[in-house]
């Protein structure tokens, strides 16, 4: 556990001294304030509902959390500390586990920014808060599961852009798993593995047991593969 959260700290200290992810997050808030803009603002009578905002922004993590995990094991491929590392007396899984932490913690980052939002529009007229509450757990919950496919994309390469775009092509496939099949029974079957399927309860205001646990399952899914992936660097 010691060395779990050593591993966590050391990569909460990288994001948040490192520009870039400062650039990342500037980006994400300039476009989805673009996207409040255009949904609260520019079109009139403007409708206090957090969900119009939401649904235009989720496409963006898509793009915006590969970005963010890409260096997590990449990095320490390229520089070799990646020897270092698997060396030392930490597994594999406290490794991943302590770099997933840090991703979560930028997570909960993300879903705070994107609550300023909701907040803005209480100034406007009464909110649900309900939905606001499930949709930003709904947010969470999808981008833990989205950080765990991206720091499995980030195993992959040592090449942090070979691992953003992997992690891209991941996301997006996950994303539309349910636009696939071309016949009603493969759409059914497909349906319930897609990662917007899953979220439109939460933005419902709806909190089924069977789409957190697909979450988590996701999230611990690929969290299995990435420990896999570094235990074989391990033993060679």
């Amino acid at each position: 556990m010691k060395r779990m959260m050593a591993i966590c700290r050391k990569e909460l200290h990288a994001y948040f001294w490192t520009p870039a992810s400062y650039f990342i997050l500037a980006v994400y808030m300039l476009i989805s304030g673009l996207f409040f803009y255009t949904s609260f603002v520019f079109y009139q009578p403007s409708i206090v509902d957090y969900r119009l905002v939401l649904g235009d922004t989720l496409s963006l993590l898509m793009f915006v959390i590969p970005l963010l995990t890409m260096r997590l094991m990449a990095e320490e491929f390229r520089q070799g500390t990646d020897e270092l590392l698997l060396t030392s007396p930490a597994s594999a899984a406290e490794i991943i586990l302590g770099k997933y932490l840090a991703a979560l913690a930028m997570m909960a980052v993300l879903v705070l920014l994107s609550l300023l939002y909701p907040v803005m529009m209480s100034y406007f007229g009464p909110l649900d808060y309900n939905t606001v509450f499930t949709s930003a757990l709904g947010l969470f919950l999808l981008g833990a599961g989205m950080m765990a496919v991206g720091l499995f994309a980030s195993t992959l390469s040592q090449h942090q852009m070979v691992a953003a775009v992997a992690g891209i092509i991941m996301l997006v496939g996950l994303w539309m798993l349910d636009s696939f099949g071309s016949r009603d029974k493969l759409k059914e079957w497909l349906e319930p593995f897609s990662l917007s399927a899953r979220f439109d309860g939460f933005v419902k205001g709806l909190l089924n047991g069977a789409d957190v646990l697909f979450y988590i399952t996701l999230a611990g899914l690929f969290l299995l593969l990435s420990i896999q992936v570094v235990e074989r660097k391990r033993w060679r």
